[in-house]
């Protein structure tokens, strides 16, 4: 695939995003972050501006579908179609089901599962017409399997692959592909009290994400890549 064009990609201020997010602006990518306004995603926004054009940003509230459906129409009105869809952002709970609480239950339900549906739901029409576009999830090693304390993020994590192989069925012979990177304990901020031991860096995840969303085949398409680290 060329590595001209548009690329949209959420929850970028840290982390395995934001070292996606500069690859694929050194492959020449223009890039629009979409996220909470902060220090560290003006950070990340100046980095990718060193090896693209000017980085757009558009504030987005993941727990708000209605921000996230706005964000996206305003990013294909003010940048034009995206060739790749990065979905990261997300949030976690830990707590003991009898001690979660349904605002977190929702919240996390809301950002990790739900924004991805509409973020992709406010693109794809623009995309298909197109018919050329890379759409990868950022799952987690918790879309296969259990974690105590983890309840709503795993459901959430469950869901998203689901979402992805539906949509991939629909994607067939469109030109379009989807896919899912499953990493299991990376060195982030949101492995800190898992209890878990940091098994990969982010930029072991970052250059799998950019293969998927660059260079895989078609082929590939509905594909869930799990990540276990060394």
């Amino acid at each position: 695939m060329t590595s001209a064009g548009l690329a949209v990609v959420t929850g970028a201020s840290r982390g395995i995003v934001r070292a996606s997010a500069l690859l694929l602006a050194e492959r020449g990518l223009r890039i629009c972050l979409l996220g909470r306004d902060s220090a560290a995603q003006r950070e990340t926004r100046a980095l990718c501006a060193r090896a693209t054009q000017p980085v757009s940003f558009f504030e987005t509230d993941f727990a708000d579908l209605e921000s996230v459906e706005r964000a996206g129409l305003l990013t294909l009105r003010e940048c034009g179609v995206p060739s790749v869809l990065i979905h990261n952002a997300g949030v976690i709970t830990r707590a003991p089901v009898e001690d979660l609480s349904v605002a977190a239950w929702n919240e996390q339900i809301a950002v990790n599962l739900s924004a991805p549906f509409a973020l992709t739901r406010a693109l794809l029409p623009a995309m298909r017409e197109q018919r050329q576009g890379r759409i990868v999830f950022v799952a987690s090693i918790s879309s296969t399997l259990g974690t105590a304390r983890h309840s709503a993020y795993c459901a959430a994590k469950w869901g998203i692959i689901g979402f992805m192989k539906s949509l991939a069925e629909e994607l067939h012979d469109s030109g379009l592909m989807t896919a899912a990177v499953l990493p299991g304990s990376v060195d982030t901020r949101m492995l800190e009290g898992s209890g878990f031991p940091a098994r990969m860096s982010p930029d072991d995840v970052a250059r799998t994400i950019a293969h998927y969303a660059l260079d895989a085949p078609l082929a590939h398409n509905g594909a869930s890549i799990e990540m276990f680290g060394t």
